[in-house]
Order: C-alpha cells, then sequence, then structure tokens
C-alpha cells in the first residue's frame, strides 16, 4: 500500500513538473494557441462568413482583400478566397492529423518490435527502415502520388507510408535503452509475455519521444499534402487545400498576390506552430533535466 501511495504520488509530481516546463515555454504556448485558433477558425468559420466556398461569382473575380464581404478577397472565379481558406484548412489538417497518427502507429510498432527483440529480427527491420530512408522520399511521395487515384483517404496513407521511418528510428532507440531496465527484468522473471512487456511495460515508459515525434510529424505532413497538392498530385479541385490553392494562384503572382500570400501564410503559421509545440514538449517530457 506504502508503495501504491508513493508511485501515485510521483506520477502526480512527474505530472505537475511536466505541465510547469510545457507552460513555461512562451513559444509553445503561443503555437498551441495559434494552431487552437486556426482548427476552431476551420471547423466554425465558414458557417459565419456569408458566402460559401463554392459560390460563385464572376462579378467579383480577383477582388482584393477587404472588398465588400469578402474579408480577403476573391479568386479567378469569384469564389470567396476566406470561406476557401478555411475549408482547405479542413481538409489539409485532417489529412495531416490522420498522416501522423498511422505514421506513428506504424513507426511504434516496428521500433518496439525491433527495439525488444534485437537480434536478427530487429536487425532485418532497422534495415527495411534504412532502406526506406536511403530513398529520397519525396520520389518515393511523388511516385505513390501518381500512381494511385488522388483523394484525401489516399494522400493521407501516401504521406503515411513515406513518414514513418523516423519514428521507428526514434522508439527503437529509446525502446533499447530500457529494455534492460529493472522493471522489464521483473516482467521476464514472473514469465510475462513478450507483446505484455512490449506494449504494456516498455511502450508507457517510452510515450515522451513519441508524442514529440508525433507532434513534428503533423508539420511535416502539412508540407508534404502541400507539395503534393502544388504538383498536382494530390488533392484536387472542387476539393480545396492549401497546397492546390497556391498551385492555382501561381499564374497570377504579380497581378494578384494574395492568392498565393494568404494559403502561404496559413501554411507558414500552422508548421511553426506545430515546431513550436514539439520543442515545448520535448523540454517538457525530457528526464534527464531535473528543472522544475
Amino acid at each position: 500500500m506504502t508503495a501504491l501511495v508513493a508511485n501515485a504520488g510521483q506520477g502526480r509530481w512527474w505530472r505537475s513538473r511536466t505541465v510547469r516546463r510545457f507552460t513555461s515555454h512562451h513559444l509553445a504556448l503561443l503555437g498551441l494557441a495559434m494552431i487552437t485558433l486556426l482548427t476552431l477558425a476551420c471547423v466554425f468559420g465558414p458557417y459565419l462568413l456569408p458566402y460559401d466556398s463554392l459560390y460563385i461569382d464572376l462579378r467579383a473575380r480577383f477582388s482584393p482583400p477587404l472588398t465588400g464581404h469578402h474579408y480577403l478577397g476573391t479568386d479567378p472565379l469569384g469564389r470567396d478566397l476566406a470561406a476557401r481558406l478555411l475549408m482547405a484548412g479542413r481538409i489539409s489538417l485532417a489529412v495531416a492529423f490522420f498522416a501522423m497518427l498511422l505514421s506513428t502507429l506504424i513507426g511504434t510498432l516496428v521500433g518496439v518490435v525491433a527495439g525488444y527483440r534485437g537480434g536478427w529480427i530487429g536487425a532485418a527491420l532497422m534495415r527495411t527502415v534504412d532502406g526506406f530512408l536511403s530513398f529520397p522520399s519525396i520520389f518515393l511521395l511523388l511516385a505513390l502520388a501518381v500512381a494511385l487515384k488522388p483523394s484525401p483517404a489516399m494522400v493521407t496513407v501516401i504521406i503515411a507510408v513515406t513518414s514513418w521511418m523516423e519514428v521507428a528510428r526514434i522508439v527503437e532507440a529509446e525502446v533499447r535503452s530500457l529494455r534492460e531496465r529493472e522493471f522489464v527484468l521483473a516482467g521476464r522473471m514472473l514469465g510475462l509475455s513478450g507483446a505484455h512487456i512490449m506494449f504494456r511495460e516498455i511502450l508507457p515508459n517510452a510515450m515522451g519521444p513519441i508524442i514529440v515525434a508525433a507532434t513534428l510529424t503533423v508539420a511535416h505532413a502539412i508540407l508534404l499534402e502541400a507539395y503534393i497538392s502544388f504538383l498536382g498530385y494530390g488533392i484536387q479541385p472542387p476539393l480545396a487545400s492549401w497546397g492546390n490553392m497556391l498551385e492555382g494562384a501561381q499564374q497570377y503572382l504579380a497581378s494578384a498576390p494574395w492568392l498565393a500570400i494568404i494559403p502561404g501564410a496559413a501554411i507558414t503559421i500552422a508548421v511553426t506552430s506545430f515546431n513550436f509545440i514539439g520543442d515545448g514538449l520535448r523540454d517538457a517530457l525530457d528526464v534527464r533535466d531535473d528543472r522544475v
């Protein structure tokens, strides 16, 4: 009973210390606030605007920002840019988030098994990771995007397939450092199965690096979606994404620069904010640093 109380107290102390560290990281708080505002704007903003994202008004083509009720101006078809930006944000953020979940799941599974099993199993899995990493990911990304029918779900899978390797290497290194710890040895002495030790004992203790890697993967996925959509192999019109908004704006850079500046700013804000959050989480979850 005394040990349980001590462990519970230690857990509460660790959580409070982590929260204090994160909240003392001002850039991380700024990033969290920006992502929260951006997400809320993308979810609820289209319902508050006077125009639908697909409404075409040819008389209002190329209206600059702050023209009438077109707060961010209009595109070459007279569609409201603010409405399209927020609807595009829904797709871009959703693709990035689900790509992060899928790539983190694959990378964690590979990393845990490779780190715990070691031997030829670990070597085979990590050489597979090295093989994927040795091939330029952007070429693999484009090859898959060209070969498969583009859709939000397919773009999500393509990004995940080309993004899990970094997570696997991080998890494998963390699991290797944990597999000889006392609690793992105690589990083996108690006859616990390898799967139980990997996923019930080791994995919870490796969640810190995984959370940080997942946060940074979201930023990476936003850039990858924008890249392949900009090249015309990602999200296809009439669906809007930040990437294909940039693709449609490139021929109007001189006459209507806001068509590129606005979605470009949204991508920059989202990516920078997630990077700030990742930096804050890395500092907050660093067990080697005993500062409070």
